[in-house]
């Protein structure tokens, strides 16, 4: 480090001398302004218009005409220094970072000359891409305009096989987004032999690279020893960090033999050979420079992977630097796609993990891949070629799916090719990544059949990190867009398929012990609730909880050691931890698998639970939690799940007994980990009302008084959780009729939802609507007994709480306004008349009010709109005579009217349908405004700029033609002029609206046709003797022509359905 003051008088000496000296001393001084300006770009300034301004000696000797390649060098390595990003300083400013970055991307796109060495070109690249990185990196520069992404890209793929053995392409200066590879010209003496479908001839020039890297490989490792200290070692350690891990590579053979596997490679009997030659290039230990031919060769290969690290290094921050709908216009440009008949395939992120020498290059392609595919889920979404498409041209939709197949295809080549443990794991990630993100259900099945058969051998690889990324893909393919018969099917394979040829494989160890501590004798409940045919546990259920919770069998490899708890009994941590989430993945995706081991498994987490290590302990919680869940989903209403093949209550009770006497409690009231305290409250609300009810009455009441307790914990998290279980026990049916557990609950969540986390008091309100829900289950249900055992002050706290929430965000406010409207349902009489409740009650009508006319997110205002419909519900409320009536019924006919949401329509066409009697509409000039806004509302149902509200325009008509015919069965004779005005303007517009109406109800299902759509008629049948009846009693020729007009509609849609079924 260098004092300022120093510093200063350094640099203006350095540039004195530039401009002074003979140019032979340029070289060296540049060199030394390098070393003074590395991390203390924001300390020079005051002399970058001298450095980088548009007469800077940098830029200068930089250019592209200076005739000296050492000068330029030396110059590019300056600047690239100077765009080093100190934190906390202030970066260079926008046009110095201009003037940078098109110096480096004219470097990169200059092509060397032979009078240049290999080396000294390397070194030069090198540093300019050291200095684009800085500049993506430090300077945070976000990569906006097409032709600077498309240049920088043209110039990184071009580096990106620079050196490659058996590869020379010729790049043009810009890429530029387009759906299909775009054209890289290749050298005639270098022409790749056309790679066909079958991957014979992709295997043998894999082959062929491998002997040629014996030498190359180790010259790789020790590629900074080759470099100036503190120049060109700079890049590659920012590659090393670049890289997963520091993990040594250790061979596995066994998994290597398995190419035939590999289900759609059919150059399996290539395979023999290729394990010996990874195995030599591995083991070799021969010296890189043993001869002075070969020092100099292995150099420059070292040197050119220094430049293809650089390269991939660089784009993985460019990737961070471009959105993401912009980067996949470039996709064929990167990603592979099968080739076309008698033509080669284009060069590829895979062609570098496929055929690059060094294993770091291969690893760091790789990581740029994953990069790629990470977030791709919406762009992916178009892939299909679930039917064959015979057309003259072929969709973007196959394309993309043919992309997809290659993918795979060289994933799964390099998967069985590769010996470096290192790039094994990011081979096995870059898979993980690419499972999550395709459309599996838009595609011929298949893909992730070989992708499951060819991992299967890695999860006993020597190195953990492979064996980790195993299980994560594991994961992946049981959790995306779960549940998929492929994967249902490969679940239900014997534990031995697809291992029967991997030398040491998984089921050896699994079959040393049962991990089950007392398998259930034949017949037992727990044996097969679900009706599971298969005759064994699944292996991927098997191989999970194996290794959470038998101890190793084998000695563990030498990366074992880079984790501390290698030194105890079970597996790695890593490992463990890998295996537990896969096996809440596997309940939460196929839960109707894993139940037939629902106790076994609800032992696993009980012992993780038990054990010391907290991280443990969490996933242990969170498979109890996916355990409790998958039996909730049964239990639904609306499950498909028949009875008999759900898990028996009985069975849940059993579970629920064990984990409450077992180790939940004590993991509940751990509070050093609040982490783990919120994950065992999660599963703790999970538990099965009907179990629960079953449970005994000591380990109710623990239940009860631990999430109490924990609702007063101090951190946020573990109160949110709190508040939120409170809010799942408050509906259960044993617990909510009793006044003490209700009050006492109300109490905890009032106080939560006054508290200073905004998550804290989003979950709050949450419980706080499901608590007024079983208010107004209370009240219909036990009657009046109810409401006067609770608290009158409670219920008024409750009304002022539930008011001030509903003016915090919005989070809170959506479930607040569904608090107020169950609040002043739940009112009687003489709380309405009593004069502490007034003023609250005034308040919180203005307030749902307010939130239904407000720009608040839809979810709110829909809410407020139900909130609204509640209040109308109860007949203690003066309504229609209070001034608040026709505030409430203006804002509902605005927004019937106008609101882009159509949802919030139905809600507030709902609200107004709810009044029972003609008083509660209020006057006559009221009942004709809410009559006109609905009518309006009717016509303009069809009317939305975005055209995902139209799927609701059809329950937005149901709704409002409901509601009409409500307010004419409730009509008086004041009210009939504005009624008939509106039928005589509007009538022919909305006859097929209402038409449509009638119809709709006898299509809906075959059991309710003949009711729904009776009493839609009904309804309409009431509505005209109603208005039959008051017309009689006017005179003049216009008493009768409502009622006629709507016969005329009763009488179109009678014929019609006549017609219909004859």
């Amino acid at each position: 480090m260098v004092d300022e003051q120093n510093l200063n008088f350094l640099l203006s000496y350095c540039i004195s001398a530039l401009k002074q000296c003979s140019s032979w001393t340029h070289v060296e001084i540049l060199q030394a302004l390098a070393a003074l300006v590395y991390n203390n770009g924001p300390k020079c300034q005051k002399y970058l218009p001298d450095l980088l301004g548009q007469a800077g000696l940098l830029v200068q000797f930089s250019d592209s005409a200076q005739p000296d390649v050492e000068l330029r060098r030396a110059a590019v390595r300056s600047m690239a220094n100077l765009c080093l990003s100190v934190p906390g300083q202030p970066y260079l400013d926008e046009s110095y970072r201009s003037v940078c970055f098109q110096t480096f991307l004219s470097v990169l796109q200059s092509s060397k000359t032979s009078d240049v060495d290999d080396i000294t070109f390397c070194m030069l690249l090198q540093n300019a891409l050291k200095g684009i990185q800085s500049l993506l990196n430090g300077g945070k520069m976000k990569l906006m305009q097409t032709d600077q992404i498309g240049s920088l890209l043209a110039v990184l793929k071009k580096c990106m096989f620079h050196g490659l053995p058996g590869l020379s392409i010729e790049m043009p200066t810009a890429l530029y987004p387009a759906p299909l590879p775009q054209y890289d010209k290749r050298s005639p003496l270098k022409l790749e032999p056309s790679e066909p479908a079958t991957s014979k001839q992709a295997g043998n020039r894999r082959k062929r690279s491998k002997g040629k890297q014996k030498k190359g490989e180790l010259g790789e490792e020790g590629r900074e020893d080759l470099s100036d200290a503190g120049n060109e070692s700079v890049l590659a350690a920012d590659v090393q960090n670049l890289c997963l891990g520091a993990v040594q590579d250790s061979s596995c053979p066994d998994p290597r033999t398995r190419v035939s596997d590999v289900a759609c490679v059919p150059a399996g009997k290539d395979h023999p050979s290729s394990p010996y030659a990874g195995w030599k290039r591995i083991s070799s230990s021969e010296s890189e420079y043993s001869d002075a031919e070969g020092g100099i060769q292995s150099k420059v290969r070292s040197y050119q992977a220094n430049v293809r690290q650089g390269a991939l290094a660089c784009f993985l921050s460019a990737i961070k630097s471009i959105e993401k709908r912009v980067l996949y216009g470039y996709w064929s440009a990167f990603v592979p796609d099968a080739p076309g008949i008698g033509s080669p395939q284009s060069v590829s992120l895979m062609t570098i993990a496929l055929k690059d020498p060094s294993p770091k290059t291969r690893a760091c392609a790789l990581q740029v891949l994953s990069a790629i595919l990470e977030g791709s889920k919406q762009f992916l979404s178009v892939a299909e070629d679930a039917n064959d498409h015979k057309r003259a041209f072929t969709p973007f939709s196959v394309t993309i799916a043919s992309s997809i197949r290659e993918l795979h295809r060289c994933l799964l080549l390099a998967l069985v090719a590769e010996s470096s443990s290192q790039t094994l794991t990011q081979i096995v990630k870059c898979l993980a990544h690419l499972v999550s993100n395709v459309p599996y259900s838009r595609l011929k099945p298949g893909l992730l059949t070989r992708v499951w058969n060819q991992i299967k051998p890695y999860i006993c690889h020597k190195d953990v990190n492979v064996r980790v990324s195993s299980l994560t893909l594991l994961g992946a393919i049981v959790s995306v867009q779960a549940p998929l018969p492929e994967v249902q099917l490969l679940l239900q394979q014997p534990s031995s398929s697809g291992l029967n040829s991997s030398g040491s494989a998984t089921p050896h160890r699994l079959n040393s012990e049962q991990w089950r501590k007392a398998p259930p004798s034949e017949g037992e409940p727990p044996d097969n609730p679900a009706g599971c045919t298969s005759s064994e546990p699944c292996w991927l259920l098997r191989l999970c909880v194996s290794i959470v919770v038998l101890p190793r069998e084998d000695s563990c490899s030498d990366s074992d050691a880079n984790f501390p708890s290698f030194s105890s009994i079970y597996e790695p941590c890593p490992l463990r931890l890998e295996s537990l989430q896969v096996l809440a993945l596997l309940v939460k995706g196929y839960f109707s698998m894993a139940q037939s081991y629902f106790l076994e498994l609800g032992e696993v987490a009980c012992r993780c639970m038990e054990e010391m290590d907290p991280s443990i302990q969490l996933h242990g919680a969170k498979l109890l939690e996916e355990l409790g869940t998958g039996v909730l989903q049964q239990y639904k209403p609306d499950s498909a799940v028949a009875a008999d093949q759900r898990v028996p209550v009985s069975v849940v009770v059993t579970f629920w007994t064990m984990m409450l006497n077992g180790p939940l409690p004590g993991t509940l009231q751990n509070s050093p980990h609040a982490t783990l305290q919120t994950s065992a409250c999660d599963a703790l609300s999970s538990i099965l009302p009907e179990a629960f009810s079953s449970l005994q009455n000591d380990q109710q009441i623990l239940c009860v008084t631990l999430l109490l307790g924990l609702n007063h914990s101090e951190n946020p998290l573990v109160k949110a959780a709190a508040a939120r279980a409170l809010g799942v026990y408050v509906l259960f049916s044993c617990l909510r009729q009793d006044v003490m557990f209700v009050a006492d609950t109300a109490n905890a969540i009032l106080d939560s939802l006054h508290d200073k986390s905004p998550n804290v008091r989003a979950k709050a309100a949450w419980s706080l609507g499901n608590l007024t829900d079983t208010l107004i289950i209370n009240m219909e249900t036990m009657g009046q007994t109810f409401q006067e055992e609770f608290s009158d002050l409670l219920l008024l706290k409750m009304l002022r709480s539930a008011t001030e929430a509903s003016r915090d965000r919005d989070k809170v406010k959506s479930n607040a306004v569904r608090a107020l409207g169950n609040v002043l349902h739940f009112l009687q009489p003489y709380h309405v008349a009593n004069p502490r409740f007034r003023e609250a009650i005034e308040e919180s009508l203005q307030a749902l009010i307010s939130t239904v006319q407000s720009e608040a997110t839809m979810k709110v205002r829909w809410n407020a709109c139900y909130a609204l419909g509640n209040v109308f519900k109860n007949p203690a409320l003066p309504l229609g005579e209070a001034p608040w009536t026709t505030q409430a019924y203006s804002a509902l006919s605005s927004v019937v009217k106008s609101c882009k949401n159509f949802k919030v329509r139905i809600k507030s066409a709902m609200a107004l349908s709810i009044p029972s009697k003609r008083e509660c509409y209020g006057s006559t000039e009221q009942f004709c405004q809410i009559w006109s806004a609905l009518v309006l509302a009717l016509r303009k149902s069809e009317d939305t700029e975005d055209f995902l509200e139209f799927k609701y325009s059809a329950s937005l008509r149901t709704q409002i033609c409901q509601a009409l015919f409500h307010l004419l069965s409730l009509a008086k004779s004041t009210d009939l002029p504005v009624v008939w005005k509106t039928v005589t303007e509007d009538g022919d517009a909305i006859r097929p609206y209402v038409l449509q109406y009638l119809k709709s109800g006898g299509e809906e299902n075959e059991t309710g046709v003949r009711a729904d759509s009776c009493e839609r008629e009904r309804a309409l049948k009431g509505a005209i003797e109603h208005l039959a009846g008051i017309e009689k009693q006017l005179e003049g020729k216009a008493r009768v022509r409502v009622s006629l007009y709507l016969e005329n509609v009763l009488r179109n849609h009678t014929n019609t359905t006549e017609l219909t079924e004859s």
